[in-house]
């Protein structure tokens, strides 16, 4: 496990989405992760994106949702045909987070991204060992503007996951953009 120097305060984020069989760590498996990299005024610096070729009965057994999601969006058909191998894409992205964070930490940001932690935790421990245990978790800005100003913004439901870390970066950016006009 890295030790994180809590001193340094950190310049960049890593936004991160998973694509997953179903939401259960404990039985379902990662298939598409994207990742990106972005400064302060969320500019991107770097993206990383792949599919995971997982067994065919964890393509076929996904809970009703997920299979009609993956089919739909035909994710599942193209991890079949380009999916990597899962400790090639484990490698990659641990070589993409350390040429773009060095000694620096690496903040996961996303959408309800704790639960993409949990899979990383679960299944990828050698990319959880290189994270902050600090989140930037857009769902909690959500809940506030909703809350106390009625703020709801609009996105589209892509479910694939770089169309879902632009989706979440929009997000952040209006709610942070309505704050600043008050």
């Amino acid at each position: 496990m890295v030790e994180i120097d809590k001193t340094i305060v950190p310049t960049k984020l890593l936004w991160v989405d998973l694509e997953m069989t179903g939401l259960d760590a404990d039985s379902n498996v990662i298939i598409e992760i994207a990742a990106e990299v972005t400064d302060a005024n969320f500019k991107t610096l770097a993206s990383y994106e792949a599919l995971i070729r997982q067994p065919e009965a964890k393509l076929t057994s996904m809970n009703p949702w997920a299979q009609n999601q993956h089919d739909s969006s035909g994710l599942t058909d193209r991890i079949r045909q380009e999916g990597k191998p899962e400790q090639d894409v484990i490698q990659e992205f641990v070589g993409f987070i350390h040429s773009q964070f060095g000694s620096e930490p690496a903040i996961l940001a996303g959408n309800s991204i704790h639960n993409d932690r949990i899979f990383i935790k679960k299944w990828w421990p050698e990319v959880d060992d290189l994270l902050h245990y600090r989140m930037l978790d857009v769902t909690s800005f959500k809940i506030v503007m909703q809350m106390r100003n009625g703020l709801d913004f609009e996105k589209k439901e892509t479910h694939r996951a770089f169309d879902d870390i632009q989706a979440s970066i929009a997000e952040l950016q209006y709610y942070l953009q309505w704050l600043q006009a008050q």
